[in-house]
């Protein structure tokens, strides 16, 4: 199941905007309604103004009616495995559960598989606030 999420992750980088960086990233998610969702980093001169791939995904998941994340594949150009930066982690965590299977890509394919929870253990949860 991960390779499809892998081509979709591999397609959207190619859609990046990262004219400041050259460092383009893709990222897919297989939501909970089946629906796979795609985004890109999308730079701003006003850095760090940016969308990083990983909600840039979300968002388009959200717009289009997915709740959770069932699975996220994620590629770089330049980087042998990228693995989603803090930020990005504590906003999948908000859609995912500590299962949720993570796929580090690179230009072949799925290279690692982790979850949510190896990337990381001690998400804020917002249960603790109210």
């Amino acid at each position: 199941m991960s390779h499809d999420l892998f081509e979709a992750a591999r397609a959207a980088m190619e859609k990046s905007y990262s004219p400041y960086s050259k460092f383009p990233v893709g990222a897919a998610i297989r939501a909970d309604d089946g629906q796979v969702y795609v985004g890109a980093n999308i730079e701003n001169i006003s850095f760090p103004q940016g969308w990083c791939a990983e909600p840039s995904a979300i968002s388009a998941m959200i717009m289009g009616g997915g709740r959770q994340i069932a699975e996220l594949a994620v590629i770089a150009d330049k980087l042998p495995l990228c693995t989603p930066c803090g930020g990005c982690r504590q906003k999948i965590a908000e859609f995912a559960s500590a299962a949720t299977r993570i796929y580090l890509c690179d230009d072949q394919g799925v290279q690692r598989t982790l979850t949510m929870g190896d990337l990381l253990p001690y998400a804020f949860e917002t249960d603790v606030i109210g």
